[in-house]
């Protein structure tokens, strides 16, 4: 059974989630399907959000890092993530990716380079592997 202290604790975390989702999106813009979920430390780009498209149940960990911009190169280009992706925690997607349906980003990954539907992602930068049936 749940102490109160954790009880608490739950409800503080959800009520910051709340609260950054309704600024990334009424605020800054970002394309954020209600259904997606992700952590408070995932770093979603705010130099051009409205470049951050995330689609329904999709889960974003903790420390990932989604960018649309590139300061160095002056760039700015959308950033899509599909429906039904898991991104690692401290996976980073660079500007301009397109990350198809069903897709999973391991862990620590950069993804460089788009991703169709229903593959994987490990390594820096990442290697793309369709994902394994069974």
């Amino acid at each position: 059974m749940p102490t109160k202290a954790s009880m608490h604790w739950s409800l503080g975390k959800r009520l910051r989630a709340g609260m950054q989702r309704l600024i990334q999106t009424r605020v800054w813009g970002m394309d954020i399907h209600p259904s997606a979920s992700i952590e408070p430390t995932a770093l979603i780009d705010r130099t051009w959000p409205k470049g951050v498209h995330i689609g329904p149940q999709t889960s974003i960990g903790e420390e990932v890092v989604v960018l649309c911009h590139d300061m160095t190169r002056g760039i700015y280009l959308d950033t899509r993530i599909g429906a039904r992706c898991v991104l690692g925690p401290r996976s980073i997607v660079l500007p301009g990716v397109s990350i198809g349906d069903d897709c999973m980003v391991m862990p620590g990954a950069m993804v460089t380079k788009d991703m169709p539907s229903g593959s994987v992602a490990t390594g820096n930068p990442a290697e793309i592997r369709a994902r394994a049936e069974g």
